[in-house]
């Protein structure tokens, strides 16, 4: 496991601490890795700090298995208990993603958010669910029912959506649109073995692109947390983590970018000035024809 350190911090920034890890089938040994780096980021300054999506579980959504159920919990609950005391331990704002169990029947693929108090923000649920070859998760996860939200934290505004939710412009500006300075998108993105020769770099390169667009887009930085190896909890030839967490300037820019076949800590110093800056040298929300976005509520315009 390395731990990766962008150049030094200006005193006016935030260092952000992205959590990638491996996952094994053991819940329990998945929290306990990624508490540990949380805590190794807090030390080494981290304020910010984001875990990839469903950390403590593998990707269990390659397969439709009724057992998987078993994995959710309720917000709060253990998980989100646990994090609250590591967070006022550190002093440090931490954005967890969890498998939600809200009531019986009813989950959702969620987000805790967390500030340097202990204090429990609030939660965002996944907005957009793919329903794609080893990518099940309608079988799992209702649709979020809280819209696209931003907190006031101790170090700066944030707005959280969750992997699928970043190929869609729409969530990024709806975020954006409530101030935040930092747009937070944990994952579990990967390949499918038989298909990276082919289609590999140009899918990774997509992923990449469409989120460094949402920064230039809406001025705010972006940050990609995602995990990385081999899962094959369904058997098969199961999926390819990517890894190569990231993120991203106002200006598109990849500030740093973690491992692509390693666990990783990593640390990146941002600005938030650059975020006022670049709203007002690109201002891109002041020239939005507001008037004329009527038809984005359809589904398609025939």
């Amino acid at each position: 496991m390395k731990t990766r350190l962008s150049p030094k911090s200006k005193p006016e920034t935030v260092l952000l601490g992205l959590i990638q890890t491996r996952c094994s089938p053991d819940p329990a040994e998945n929290f306990a890795r990624t508490a540990a780096k949380i805590s190794q980021a807090a030390r080494q300054g981290a304020r910010l700090i984001c875990t990839q999506e469903l950390f403590t579980s593998q990707y269990f959504c390659q397969s439709e298995s009724h057992d998987y159920f078993k994995l959710a919990e309720p917000i709060p609950g253990p998980s989100t208990i646990a994090l609250q005391k590591l967070a006022r331990r550190h002093r440090a704002v931490i954005i967890a993603s969890l498998f939600e169990k809200r009531a019986a029947g009813v989950y959702h693929n969620t987000a805790a958010v967390i500030d340097a108090g202990g204090e429990l923000l609030g939660i965002y649920r996944k907005m957009h669910i793919p329903d794609d070859p080893l990518y099940y998760e309608k079988f799992y996860f209702a649709p979020g029912d809280l819209g696209f939200r931003s907190w006031p934290t101790r170090y700066g505004k944030i707005g959280v959506c969750i992997c699928w939710d970043q190929w869609y412009p729409e969530a990024a500006r709806l975020t954006a649109l409530q101030g935040a300075q930092i747009l937070f998108y944990p994952t579990a993105i990967g390949w499918h073995p038989s298909e990276k020769k082919e289609h590999g770099q140009h899918q990774h390169a997509a992923w990449e692109t469409v989120q460094c667009s949402h920064a230039i887009a809406n001025g705010c930085f972006v940050a990609a947390v995602n995990r990385v190896g081999l899962e094959k909890p369904a058997g098969g030839a199961g999926i390819e983590f990517w890894g190569q967490s990231f993120v991203a300037a106002p200006s598109g820019q990849i500030l740093a970018r973690a491992s692509a076949d390693q666990e990783d800590i990593l640390l990146v110093p941002v600005d938030l000035e650059q975020v006022d800056q670049a709203r007002t040298h690109w201002p891109f929300l002041r020239d939005r024809r507001i008037d004329a976005y009527g038809d984005l509520s359809k589904r398609f315009i025939d």
